[in-house]
Parts: C-alpha cells; sequence; structure tokens
C-alpha cells in the first residue's frame, strides 16, 4: 500500500480538471483556496496510504480523482455551512436552555432586520442634531412598564449583578441570605461573582430559615447594601422561613447609606400568578415596595433577547451608566432592537403581551393543546407511516432554569416505529432533516410535544415523520 503513494496525482493535475473550476464558480471561492483544500486532502490520503490505513480506491485512476471531488465537494459543504442553525423545539420546553431560550416575537424579529440593514440613531439625538446614548431606546421603555426612575441594559443578569456589586459596594459589605447563594447555569454563584466584584458578603440565616433580625444584627458602618436573590432555579420546601421584599425595603431605609437590592433572576413584567402559573414577582410590583434597585434577564419570562435589564433610582442607575465596565458590558443595536420590539408589546397591553411566544406557549391551555395533538395524530395516521401513535396526558416544562417547580398540563403525541427504536428516530430527526427536530424519549417511546410549535413546524415534523 505504501507504494500507491507514487500514484497519487499532483495538484497541477487536480487544477486542470474542469470539476475543480466548477467547485470555484459553485461555492463562490477562489482557486488559492480550493487549491488549499487540495493539498491538505492529498496530504491526508498519503499518511493514511502511508499508515497502511487507506480504505478508498486505488490512487491512479479515475475511480479514484471521483472519489477526491466528492470528499472537496463535501468539506466546502460543511466549511460554508453555518453551525447555529434553525431547530424544531418538540420537547414542549419553552425556556430550553440548550436551544436557546426565548423565541422572539415578530414585532422584534422585523425591529432587529430593519436595524440590521441600514444605519440607526443608536446614539444620534435626532431633535437636537447631536450625539445621543445608546441607554436611552430602552430605558424609556422600561421606566413605563415598571415604573422604574431610571433604567438600563448590559449583556445578561449575571453582568448587571457584577456591575451593580463594583459600583455600588465595592470594599464595602453585602449581607444576604444563605439560602439565596444560588449557583446559575454554568457553574457561575453570586459568592462568586460577589467576590470578583469586589463586594464582601456577609451570610446571614441557615439554609432554609432566615429571619429579620438576622440582616438587622449584621449591619455596621461598612454595610453597603442589603441583598436579595430571587431563587428562579430551585424551590424549598418545609421548614422554611425568608424575608420579603418590602420587609427588608423598610429595613434598608432605615439605614443611612444601606441600599437594598434585588436580583429577579427571570424577571417577569407578566403577572402569572393570575392564570395560576408560578410565584414569580412582577418587576413593578417589586419596585412599587420600596426596593432601591432591581435586576432581571431579558431571554427567560420577558421574552425577549439575552439581556441583564437594571431598573431602580435615578442616581444609582446614573452611578452606574458612567462605571468604565458599562462600556465593557453593554449590548449592541440589535440586542437593543429586539428589545424595544419585545417591550412595545408589553407596553400595549394584555393582547399585544400573548404576541411574545414565550407568554403564548406558556398561557396555551390543555384543552388547546389536546386538539392539536388529536389533530397532528389523525393527520400522521393517515399518511401511511410505519408509526403506531397515541396522544396521553403529560406536562410541559418551564427550562431556563425557571418556575423549577410548575408543570404544565399538556397533551404529547407518543410514536413507536415498526422497525426503528426511539434512540434511532430522535437522532434521525435530530441529524437527517433541516430543519433538525428535537424530540424527547420515554420508556423506549418517541415524545412529541407540540406546545412550542408553530403550525408550519408541526406540518414539516409529519412530512420528516413520514419519510421515515
Amino acid at each position: 500500500m505504501k507504494q500507491l503513494v507514487r500514484y497519487l496525482p499532483a495538484v497541477h493535475e487536480i487544477q486542470k480538471e474542469h470539476r475543480f473550476h466548477e467547485l470555484i464558480k459553485e461555492f463562490e471561492i477562489t482557486e488559492q483556496h480550493l487549491t488549499k483544500l487540495v493539498k491538505e486532502i492529498l496530504e491526508q490520503y498519503r499518511n493514511l496510504l502511508l499508515q497502511e490505513k487507506w480504505t478508498g480506491p486505488k490512487p491512479g485512476n479515475q475511480d479514484f480523482i471521483q472519489f477526491l471531488f466528492i470528499e472537496l465537494n463535501e468539506k466546502l459543504k460543511n466549511q460554508f455551512q453555518y453551525t447555529l442553525k434553525q431547530v424544531i423545539n418538540g420537547t414542549g420546553t419553552i425556556l430550553h436552555t440548550n436551544l436557546g431560550r426565548a423565541r422572539m416575537s415578530d414585532r422584534a424579529i422585523e425591529h432587529v432586520v430593519e436595524t440590521a440593514k441600514s444605519y440607526s440613531n443608536l446614539e444620534y439625538k435626532l431633535e437636537e442634531g447631536e450625539r445621543g446614548s445608546r441607554h436611552a431606546h430602552a430605558e424609556k421603555l422600561i421606566k413605563e412598564i415598571t415604573g422604574a426612575e431610571a433604567a438600563m441594559v448590559v449583556n445578561n443578569n449575571a453582568a448587571a449583578v457584577y456591575l451593580i456589586l463594583r459600583e455600588l459596594a465595592h470594599n464595602k459589605e453585602v449581607i444576604v441570605s444563605r439560602g439565596e447563594l444560588v449557583e446559575i447555569g454554568g457553574s457561575f454563584r453570586i459568592s462568586s461573582i460577589m467576590e470578583e466584584s469586589g463586594a464582601n458578603l456577609v451570610e446571614v440565616g441557615t439554609t432554609n430559615k432566615t429571619h429579620l433580625q438576622d440582616y438587622e444584627r449584621a449591619i455596621n458602618e461598612n454595610t453597603a447594601m442589603l441583598m436579595k436573590v430571587h431563587t428562579s432555579n430551585f424551590k424549598v420546601i418545609g421548614f422554611t422561613k425568608s424575608v420579603g421584599t418590602e420587609e427588608l425595603a423598610q429595613l434598608g431605609a432605615a439605614h443611612e447609606n444601606v441600599l437594598f437590592y434585588e436580583d429577579l433572576g427571570s424577571g417577569a413584567l407578566y403577572n402569572y400568578q393570575k392564570h395560576g402559573i408560578g410565584e414569580e414577582p412582577v418587576v413593578s410590583e417589586v419596585l412599587a415596595k420600596g426596593v432601591d434597585i432591581v435586576s432581571f434577564s431579558g431571554d427567560k419570562l420577558l421574552g425577549g433577547p439575552q439581556a441583564g435589564i437594571i431598573a431602580g433610582k435615578k442616581e444609582l442607575i446614573d452611578r452606574l451608566k458612567k462605571n468604565q465596565l458599562a462600556r465593557v458590558l453593554r449590548v449592541d443595536k440589535l440586542t437593543i432592537a429586539a428589545l424595544e420590539g419585545t417591550l412595545i408589546d408589553y407596553l400595549k397591553g394584555e393582547e399585544s403581551i400573548k404576541n411574545i411566544p414565550v407568554v403564548r406557549d406558556l398561557l396555551t391551555s390543555k384543552e388547546t393543546l389536546k386538539e392539536r395533538t388529536e389533530s397532528f395524530k389523525k393527520s400522521l395516521l393517515a399518511l401511511r407511516t410505519k408509526f403506531e401513535v397515541h396522544s396521553e396526558e403529560s406536562v410541559s416544562q418551564v427550562g431556563g432554569g425557571t418556575m423549577p417547580d410548575v408543570e404544565l398540563p399538556t397533551y404529547v403525541a407518543v410514536l413507536r416505529h415498526q422497525s426503528m427504536s426511539a434512540e434511532q428516530v430522535t437522532r434521525k430527526l435530530r441529524t437527517e432533516f433541516t430543519p433538525a427536530i428535537i424530540t424527547r424519549i420515554q420508556k423506549e417511546e418517541v415524545i412529541i410535544d407540540l406546545r412550542c410549535m408553530t403550525e408550519e413546524e408541526e406540518q414539516i415534523v409529519l412530512q420528516a415523520l413520514s419519510s421515515l
């Protein structure tokens, strides 16, 4: 096999092939780019031949040349293919962290496209004809929706926590309940973020019980802040006690130079509790209780882009805006556009809010999902596929580290293929179709929850199942 190395074609011979020039034209690349790829592939073939691991056609004939061009074509396809791809979420988990969390509204998407394809007044005042601030665009809307005196946006809520602590509590003490020292996704801990910010953590209470007097006893001349962290991603039940927002706000106000900051995590602008869904506090209601400053995420319950939203007293927000880190942590024009589009739906009221996919999917009733699932089942049976299918009651998750104790009643389609395992089916749906289709497996059956799907996506899934 080693002797076959000498039959490998020279690069200039490959360049003379009409297929070489066809690839240049098809993929709109330079001759240099394709030549480099040819050299890499030939070197790879050479090494395989020398190691006697070659399994392709023998060099020196047209079969080998054909084999080479097939590989060139595949490599070029992969090279110029997006790695960030559209997927269809058939899991029923609304804020699926692995699938990009919140799906944005049409209004937000349209505003992003409009902003991306043209110049904008990102930092320009049109009326005055002078330099403006990028903070102004979202701030006006956040103030109107939450009742805050001022607001600003950074790139995520962890950044918001860091900036607040760095500016308002550097080298000072911050009092936090032990039961609220949470770890969010990716092993980021509140205690670690606080340490990085230069604030000094003072833990009070126990894991399951913290009283107002625990905070009172810890306050001294070096205390800068009382901090309450909303436990968005876990729930402590049983013998528990925590101090409410209003009590802590009053305690902070009773001490000069002691601020009260509440990290709301998921950040609900809509009252889900009135629909019996979870216990997430509404941002406007929290601020009305006297909190000095709050922060929350943009791509969770709010249903917008990844962002960290800070709202509260103007004097504090002004300090944050002037901090040098504000530039480091700032968001770009596309995030601002997406956030504006999302917030306008909130400002318009109840009906417009339901145009936001996260809100709509959270509020979709079990009865509606039962009807959709039955229709989906009938359509699949009509296609005479190799699937056995029935519908059954189940639960959907909110996801994204949000409302961990909430299960949303739903109906799911349960599929079993005549010859393929559930693992084989889910893999094929995930890897062999565009867009990829993500489902669940339970008891060796494929589970499809339609909660997070559009009608158009349902049809795509039906076509994919039919082809299996």
